[in-house]
């Protein structure tokens, strides 16, 4: 049972890796759903196995194994290790609920700031124009989504690379972007290795977000021009804080996406059905390796309480 808990612990140091490979040879869109989903299963496989260390570390002390009607403490395979792993599961559940929820409310309030700096501007449907003299543009999610842009920013842009970026964020509000962002952060809290995926999701939905916008104005030029002049004028501070689910002009690499831009479009090849794969296969070998040693975990507990009933 240690061992297969163990195991959830580890696969997600080898998805880093792999998510610089998805996007390097899947199609934009496809690398986003395949690293968000893998992303989230490892981080979800890892909070069960910390869970299980405890529960099974808890039911090796007396006090609770007698809450629990054992007849006497939960026996494993590897009693010496047991205790241990459990205080040290402690600790990581403790950090990883601690950071989470901090991160959470410093986020919602850097939303709803950026909600009411958003309202104080005209709209224009979902295009909402703020008066300020620092470059910006985002996608903000809400009821309604909007485009939000400063003036700042209209003042560095001509027409055609306007209709670049407006269509640039309004493919992120239109795909769901912020979903995978903020699925991205709760990663990142959940194990150490996943913080460097979240980077890889960043730029995953920049360029899902970058072929949209391609599409829509018929020219890959005009929209890397967009995007690099952008990015160029958006690099002072000032403006108002974004939580980390809202994606930017400037987010991510920038020279990357616009390389991505000026080069064909990628076609999927056979290499890039394999990084699928094997990003499928690490999930599904932690969550079954979870799913297993939480089963052997509830069987053991049976048999306890079993004892304890002849």
């Amino acid at each position: 049972m240690i061992a297969l808990l163990i195991l959830p612990l580890l696969v997600p140091f080898a998805l880093p890796a792999l998510s610089r490979r998805a996007l390097e040879r899947l199609a934009p869109a496809v690398a986003l759903w395949a690293v968000a989903v893998s992303a989230v299963a490892l981080a979800s496989c890892a909070l069960a196995a910390l869970g299980a260390f405890v529960l099974t570390g808890l039911l090796k002390l007396p006090f609770f194994a007698s809450l629990g009607e054992l007849i006497r403490p939960l026996h494993t395979a590897s009693d010496r290790f047991v205790l241990p792993l459990a205080a040290l599961s402690v600790g990581g559940l403790a950090v990883s609920a601690w950071t989470l929820v901090r991160s959470a409310l410093r986020q919602t309030r850097a939303f709803r700031a950026a909600r009411t700096e958003a309202g104080r501007g005209p709209a224009a449907g979902d295009l909402c124009v703020v008066d300020s003299p620092c470059p910006d543009a985002y996608a903000l999610p809400g009821r309604p989504h909007r485009i939000v842009v400063t003036t700042g920013m209209l003042r560095n842009l001509d027409g055609g690379e306007r209709e670049a970026l407006f269509a640039h964020e309004r493919a992120h509000n239109a795909g769901g972007h912020h979903y995978f962002l903020a699925a991205a952060e709760f990663a990142a809290h959940c194990h150490p290795a996943l913080r460097r995926v979240r980077d890889v999701i960043r730029l995953a939905v920049e360029r899902v977000a970058d072929e949209a916008a391609a599409r829509a104005v018929g020219d890959r030029r005009l929209t890397a021009r967009a995007i690099a002049r952008a990015a160029l004028a958006g690099q002072g501070d000032g403006g108002v804080a974004r939580p980390a689910f809202v994606p930017g002009v400037a987010s991510g690499p920038v020279p990357r996406r616009v390389h991505a831009l000026l080069a064909a479009p990628r076609r999927e090849r056979r290499a890039g059905a394999w990084i699928a794969l094997l990003l499928a296969g690490s999930a599904g070998l932690s969550c079954g390796a979870s799913v297993t040693g939480m089963v052997d975990f509830h069987h053991r507990v049976e048999v306890a309480q079993g004892e304890a009933e002849k």
